[in-house]
């Protein structure tokens, strides 16, 4: 760790069961200073609380479907900091009534909403922190295995992360002359506030706990610990890789 502190915005922090919020407590633990974002002012509150609990970490409103909110976040963040070291996109959404029934039933606007929001934000975030992130760094985003497999009640966020997992590839290309790291963690499921939007959660989480060679679901804070790494000077050689964070699901065939 050098002696000027590495700076890392967050982006996707719920509540204290954000995927978010782990990468948030381990990073702050590990030295680094915190930008977090919320996406609205209903959530304000709520993350002002848990921002307080990380002294030193400051807040800020950014709706990343929004061009302009990027860009004034983006500009807030040159002033207060000059320069990001990493970059934590833990962002996904898509309409409730697109996870149940059948994925051929995904409505135009459902499939556009999922991938405007949960893939394209990586790249429209990527292109507003680059000019930032001056001395190289890492940005990490979340996946999950459907998008490689069939999920049943997934269905749309499948495809959506699939796409997610893309631009990873694309987006390492393209910024590894910059000196910057683009990966993905692949968690296994975890009760958040948007997992709980997907009517199978419950199943889910039980086949994993059943058929996983650590015969457990996985914890947030090994999720964090792995963002945490990926992010440090461990992960210097790390780029374009889902890294699956799951307990070993991944690896079995049934």
């Amino acid at each position: 760790m050098t002696d000027k502190k590495k700076t890392a915005v967050i982006f996707g922090l719920a509540n204290k069961r954000s995927i978010a919020w782990a990468i948030a407590q381990k990073l702050h633990a590990d030295g680094w200073q915190l930008a977090i974002t919320y996406q609205n002012e209903r959530m304000a509150a709520e993350a002002a609380d848990l921002i307080t609990d990380l002294p030193g970490s400051k807040g800020f409103m950014c709706d990343v479907s929004s061009d302009e909110q990027l860009a004034k976040t983006f500009d807030e963040l040159k002033s207060t900091y000059g320069t990001l070291q990493g970059v934590v996109h833990s962002v996904a959404f898509a309409h409730a009534e697109d996870l149940k029934g059948e994925f051929i039933n995904t409505s135009r606007e459902g499939f556009r909403c999922a991938h405007d929001i949960s893939a394209y934000s990586l790249i429209a975030v990527s292109r507003a922190a680059m000019p930032l992130m001056t001395d190289g760094g890492g940005i990490v985003t979340m996946s999950y295995y459907g998008a490689e497999k069939v999920v049943p009640k997934y269905n749309v966020m499948g495809v959506a992360k699939a796409a997610l997992e893309a631009c990873v590839r694309y987006l390492a290309n393209d910024l590894g002359p910059k000196k910057i790291r683009v990966n993905a963690i692949s968690a296994g499921p975890i009760k958040t506030l948007a997992a709980r939007g997907i009517s199978g959660l419950g199943d889910m989480l039980k086949a994993h706990s059943e058929r996983a060679p650590l015969k457990r679901n996985v914890d947030p804070a090994e999720v964090g610990a792995t963002a945490a790494f990926l992010l440090s000077d461990g992960g210097s050689g790390i780029t374009g890789e889902t890294i699956y964070v799951d307990c070993g699901y991944n690896i079995m065939g049934f």
